[in-house]
């Protein structure tokens, strides 16, 4: 039994040493990209443990108390994504930035879709007959390749720093050889010539894979968003302000900033913005986001109130004692994400597989192409270039 105690006391002393947070997770598109986040995180110095949830995008991680959450933020954004740190809240501005990309998605589609629909119809119906139709196509599928999809050759590049790879990596290797090997065509079309073989370009399915895998990010954070409802619908039952009592003057001030043994007041009609006591007046609440029933109970001075609760009939003063993440509101949300996070032993497996996949599939493009120039007979080159491509094209499960 004093072993035992003794257990106890070591591991608690332990975990005082480290702090463990949450922050909400910018950039990830994929589970191959919520494995490099977690890979980064544990393998920073100071970090005792990390985990990411893909499901809600968000990270958490138990680090030393002398390592600061901003050294975390330049990690994780060194290989492309973001964490949100030190935000009155964090939630909001994460909404706010996937709604801000989301804009920013359909914008690229529109000019890609745009750009791309002239080059299928010349590529497919007019290459041959069309004059300069190869110089035409170039000058088109270039801003779509290299402007409205440069986010694919920016993540890869610094995903490549650090000898990691996700999705990103694929799509940048094959437009990006497709683009070039379709250019060199264009400009030097001699070289093929002069071994009796036609100059082919693919400029139409650079743009096109640029085109489809942006609309299948627009439709990931779509559908990214309607998971999270139900969080952010629990997140809505808190007021964004507080009505303070302050040396007998009503003040409104963010919830963010309310503290312990403040006295706070509600009005009919308002929600309770933290945990506390009720020291003057009486109203009636409606706790059915807690208990279920539908029933309004009776607030008199010395009852419990909670946050997310809504004040329905009478005015009434309360002291605060639970705040921020320390409320019954707050304890429910975290529960949920934690639910929504929680991973079964088949999705660990996934997870094992999703940080392989990309260098596997990359392996297999380089076999791929070495097979054909080894063993291919005519046109070789061509083939082994165009089969490549294909691989890395068609792994793409945006």
């Amino acid at each position: 039994m004093e072993a035992l105690i003794s257990d106890k006391a070591s591991i608690k002393k332990a975990s005082d040493k480290y702090i463990k947070k949450t922050f909400p997770v910018l950039g990830m598109t994929c589970a191959a990209c919520a494995v490099s986040v977690e890979s980064m995180l544990k393998s920073a110095k100071g970090v005792h443990d990390a985990g990411v949830n893909y499901a809600n995008q968000t990270a958490w991680a138990e680090y030393d108390q002398t390592l600061k959450a901003v050294d975390l933020q330049n990690l994780i954004r060194s290989v492309g994504y973001d964490l949100i740190v030190d935000s009155q809240d964090p939630q909001q501005e994460q909404h706010q930035a996937q709604l801000k990309h989301y804009q920013q998605l359909k914008k690229r589609i529109l000019w890609a879709a745009l750009l791309s629909v002239p080059i299928v119809i010349i590529g497919m119906f007019f290459m041959d007959t069309m004059p300069y139709g190869n110089w035409i196509m170039m000058a088109l599928s270039a801003p779509v390749v290299f402007y409205l999809g440069r986010s694919f050759f920016t993540n890869a590049f610094k995903q490549a720093r650090y000898r990691k790879a996700n999705m990103d990596t694929l799509v940048a290797l094959s437009t990006g050889i497709a683009f070039l090997f379709s250019a060199f065509n264009t400009i030097y079309p001699e070289f093929w010539h002069n071994q009796g073989l036609h100059a082919h370009v693919y400029f139409e399915a650079a743009a096109v894979v640029i085109a489809f895998i942006s609309l299948g990010k627009l439709l990931e954070e779509k559908a990214k968003s309607n998971t999270s409802s139900a969080i952010k619908k629990l997140i809505g039952l808190q007021p964004k302000t507080v009505r303070a009592i302050v040396n007998g003057v009503e003040q409104e001030i963010p919830i963010a900033a309310v503290k312990p043994d403040d006295i706070l007041l509600v009005k009919p009609g308002e929600k309770i913005p933290v945990d506390g006591i009720v020291t003057d007046g009486r109203s009636f609440v409606d706790e059915s986001m807690i208990s279920g029933e539908p029933v309004p109970v009776e607030k008199i001075q010395g009852e419990s109130v909670f946050a997310g609760t809504i004040n329905q009939k009478g005015s009434f003063q309360f002291k605060a004692q639970k705040v921020g993440g320390d409320t019954i509101l707050a304890q429910i949300i975290k529960m949920v994400q934690e639910a929504q996070g929680s991973k079964a032993p088949v999705q660990k497996l996934v997870d094992k597989i999703a940080g392989i996949f990309v260098p596997i599939v990359i392996g297999i493009a380089v076999l791929t192409f070495l097979t054909w120039m080894l063993f291919g007979s005519e046109n070789a080159f061509t083939h082994a270039l165009l089969t490549s491509v294909t691989v890395l094209v068609i792994a793409c499960p945006c």
